[in-house]
């Protein structure tokens, strides 16, 4: 199988889609989106390791819907490359997992997030901190919604419970699947009301789509 890797050249300094971009701050490839204030998300920087596409889309629903667990591995070995290229590890004072809602929690009976980003904790040498952040309410599934929807969406749906343990700090989020951006973005604006100082978010795959 082919791995469709996302180019380590070529892509957003903010929200790593592949794009062509602009000289921005610094003589950064900026997209469209992130050199808008208004569309600009609240991390600060985001990578991830595959294009969520063809084979590899199906790979990944299968762990984050059917408890496929053993492909933990090789998605820890895609994450931590990504982010060794992207990030400076050692600047990352803390990482923490995409919280699931405790409906899915309890429905898929573990949290897909979790493995992975307690394995890329290890494999980077960095304190590992689940349940710092967490979902609150209930919004509805960000799949078939478009980007403003999107956003209006997720607003309001995470918490952090120990802002202590983020307050001026870099902090690593972990997700599976980044699309628009726009739940990522939210847990970075929590994250920074709580005192983080940045907010780098690292994923599995990214969509193809456009936007």
């Amino acid at each position: 199988m082919r791995v469709p890797f996302v180019p380590t050249d070529g892509c957003c300094a903010v929200c790593g889609r592949p794009c062509e971009g602009f000289a921005g701050t610094g003589g950064r490839a900026v997209c469209e989106e992130c050199s808008g204030r208004s569309s600009a998300p609240h991390f600060d920087c985001a990578a991830s390791a595959v294009r969520y596409e063809g084979t590899i889309r199906e790979i990944i629903q299968g762990y984050k819907f059917n408890a496929h667990l053993w492909m933990r591995d090789d998605f820890a070995d895609w994450l931590e490359a990504a982010v060794r290229t992207r990030f400076a590890v050692a600047r990352v004072d803390v990482v923490l997992p995409m919280p699931v809602s405790l409906f899915h929690r309890l429905d898929r009976g573990y949290s897909q997030c979790s493995y992975i980003a307690k394995e890329l904790a290890r494999r980077i040498g960095r304190i590992y901190r689940p349940g710092v952040v967490v979902r609150c309410g209930h919004p509805r599934r960000q799949a078939g919604l478009d980007e403003l929807s999107r956003r209006e969406n997720v607003k309001g749906t995470f918490a952090v419970r120990r802002p202590e343990l983020v307050r001026g700090r870099t902090v690593l989020v972990v997700d599976d699947v980044m699309t628009t951006g726009s739940t990522l973005s939210e847990c970075a604006r929590t994250l920074k009301e709580a005192g983080a100082w940045r907010v780098w978010c690292a994923t599995i795959a990214r969509s193809v789509r456009d936007g």
